[in-house]
């Protein structure tokens, strides 16, 4: 009788569950392909072709609204790549105080979009702009703070920008001041005091953030049952999104029914795709899931497959030790070709 595949005993942002277990079914919303069907006796239209509408006349487009609001040329040159341009604009703007205009600059000076890179002036900019209060800039500023790049180093003065553009809407800074708080405050309390800061960074579809707030909806107590209900679908998020990490904990849900109802079949895929992505605990756990027939046919040679990819990583696994090694002689040498031509998927 196959075990299941073991989830994090614990919340970790960056890592999830390196235990060994498997399986599970139930119908996914990420894998849907059922299609509603026509009734008995009834043809679906075709629709009008593109040579039937060919000569006749089409509606006149509405006519489009005037734009009253302000132009921001400077910004404007900038997302048509005319950097020197927009840097012209943006410079008298920045000069007399301008937070945005002096953020643009710092973006082409950091970057080297035209001119030549230069980090002292661009930091110079980046804090002229946070002290004006632009969400974009208190947040690289904040990491220039934080990293001690350009300008001295001040944790207390990083932490509060971050804050402040955390509290500004920006998404990136939602997610690592929501990190912060972790840090500084460990245990529950801190995934507590972190979790609006995650879930405005979800929702403005910030991969990491939806793991986050999957994980804490799942795993920490006294969250609203409303929410728990939830986790499920913002791993999906994340998954979707293409974290491998996430692609990796969705399979093992799905497999161990946590969030929702067993699906071995959709588990399998989410793992086969983790680990063909290079995930090393996906394509441990998918070996098992090869020998136990979980989701998937029973295949020693691609069980042997990704247990041989997985242990050269560094992942030792005695139990797939000892499957490999009971497997016939041309069975290993089969999987070990098949290793040697593996090639990740990004």
């Amino acid at each position: 009788m196959a075990t299941l595949l073991a989830g994090a005993p614990e919340f970790a942002l960056a890592q999830a569950s390196d235990a060994i277990t498997a399986p599970s079914t139930t119908p996914s919303q990420t894998f849907r392909t059922d299609r509603p069907q026509p009734e008995s006796g009834t043809v679906p239209s075709d629709g009008v072709g593109v040579f039937d509408r060919m000569g006749a006349k089409l509606p006149d487009l509405p006519p489009e609204k005037e734009y009253k609001g302000t132009v921001d040329e400077a910004f404007g040159a900038y997302q048509r790549g005319y950097y020197l341009t927009a840097m012209d604009k943006a410079l008298p703007r920045a000069q007399l105080g301008d937070p945005s205009a002096q953020t643009l600059i710092a973006e082409i000076l950091s970057q080297g979009l035209g001119v030549k890179r230069d980090m002292k002036n661009a930091a110079f900019w980046y804090g002229k702009a946070a002290e004006g209060g632009d969400p974009a800039a208190m947040f690289k500023y904040a990491l220039l703070l934080m990293e001690g790049n350009n300008v001295k180093r001040d944790k207390a003065k990083a932490d509060e920008y971050m804050r402040k553009a955390a509290d500004g809407g920006n998404s990136s800074a939602e997610f690592n001041w929501a990190q912060t708080l972790v840090a500084d405050n460990p245990g529950d309390k801190g995934l507590k005091l972190a979790l609006p800061y995650y879930e405005k960074a979800a929702e403005q579809g910030v991969a990491d953030a939806q793991y986050a707030v999957a994980q804490i909806y799942q795993q920490v107590p006294d969250i609203p049952e409303e929410k728990k209900r939830l986790a499920r679908e913002w791993m999906a998020r994340a998954a979707r999104a293409g974290f491998d990490t996430a692609q990796l904990d969705m399979g093992i849900w799905l497999v161990n029914g946590v969030g929702g109802p067993k699906d071995y079949v959709h588990g399998f895929e989410w793992l086969k795709l983790a680990a063909n992505r290079g995930n090393v605990v996906a394509q441990n756990k998918l070996a098992h899931l090869y020998i136990n027939a979980i989701g998937t046919p029973p295949d020693p040679i691609e069980a042997a497959k990704w247990y041989v990819l997985s242990r050269r990583a560094g992942l030792s696994d005695p139990s797939l030790e000892d499957f490999y090694l009971g497997i016939e002689d041309s069975q290993q040498k089969a999987a070990i070709e098949a290793a040697n031509k593996f090639r990740r998927i990004n």
